[in-house]
């Protein structure tokens, strides 16, 4: 799905004009036989907005995208194989936003949701929010800085959020208001050492004559927005005879090294026991070799 948003992205700039996806928000909702209400957004629309079909698809793990509903001159169309009374649309014409809620949330409405428009030529999808169906309520990032280290002409900043739930979670630098995209790497979450609680980094690269330039690390997370600058003095350094990449990670390498060792000691232990059988094996056919001798 990822995929075809981005080639929607790049189609509209192929025919000489700028459309921008439709924002949703927020990114995900946890939720649990409650209501969940989230935003679709579509500012940078030419068009008039009441005049505008707005569709809504519900996407499960694993699985293509259904179209859940339209909207189309203020009344909404559910889908076959969609209980009608539990989904409620609304519109804000001022706002250019379509606003979608679920009602008594169950394990089935887990999915990921986009909203969607199109012109002639072009269908937009918007950046989806995930719903989560959960008892367990979610938490923002327990801790979050900016480490950095320099290394003969280039600077580079690690962006550290920990130990927050749910997993989803959008990391973004920028720098004098504008996205800075280059020589970015954004990692994957990984569980920390508490269960169900995720952390991610992301690394910016620069320059080292730009080391007095403020960046920023911006992050958005259903509990919380933040914005983290590179020119503040809780900014850290990293241990130089560490690599940055393993000052963050250390939570992931414990884990992946206790179970190394579980492993090994598991296939220690199995070598004992095959030892051990081997020799009752030769005392047994010994025993049993001199009886028939006997």
């Amino acid at each position: 799905m990822l995929l075809l948003v981005a080639l929607v992205a790049t189609a509209s700039w192929s025919y000489g004009f700028a459309q921008e996806i439709p924002m949703q928000s927020p990114i995900s909702i946890t939720k649990f036989q409650k209501s969940a209400r989230m935003t679709c957004e579509i500012q940078t629309l030419q068009e008039n907005f009441d005049d505008t079909v707005i569709h809504w698809y519900k996407q499960k793990e694993g699985e293509a995208p259904q179209r859940l509903l339209f909207v189309s001159g203020g009344k909404a169309t559910i889908e076959s194989g969609f209980q009608t009374n539990r989904y409620l649309v609304e519109r804000s014409s001022v706002q250019k936003q379509c606003f979608l809620t679920i009602k008594d949330v169950i394990p089935g409405d887990a999915a990921t949701y986009y909203c969607a428009y199109w012109d002639p030529r072009i269908k937009y999808f918007g950046t989806g929010t995930k719903l989560i169906v959960s008892e367990k309520g979610s938490s923002p990032p327990a801790n979050s800085e900016i480490l950095q280290k320099k290394h003969e002409n280039q600077i580079t900043y690690v962006c550290l959020i920990e130990k927050f739930y749910p997993e989803v979670i959008r990391v973004t630098w920028t720098e004098d208001k504008k996205e800075v995209t280059d020589n970015v790497v954004k990692g994957d979450t990984w569980l920390s050492t508490k269960e169900d609680e995720y952390s991610i980094a992301s690394w910016l690269t620069v320059p080292a004559e730009n080391e007095d330039k403020k960046y920023y690390c911006k992050y958005e997370h259903e509990k919380e927005k933040a914005s983290l600058s590179t020119q503040v003095n809780s900014v850290k350094t990293a241990p130089q005879e560490e690599d940055c990449r393993t000052v963050f990670n250390k939570d992931q390498l414990m884990h992946r090294t206790a179970y190394l060792i579980y492993i090994i000691l598991l296939l220690k232990s199995s070598m004992y026991y095959l030892i051990i059988l081997f020799f009752i094996y030769r005392v047994w056919a010994s025993t049993k070799h001199q009886g028939k001798r006997a």
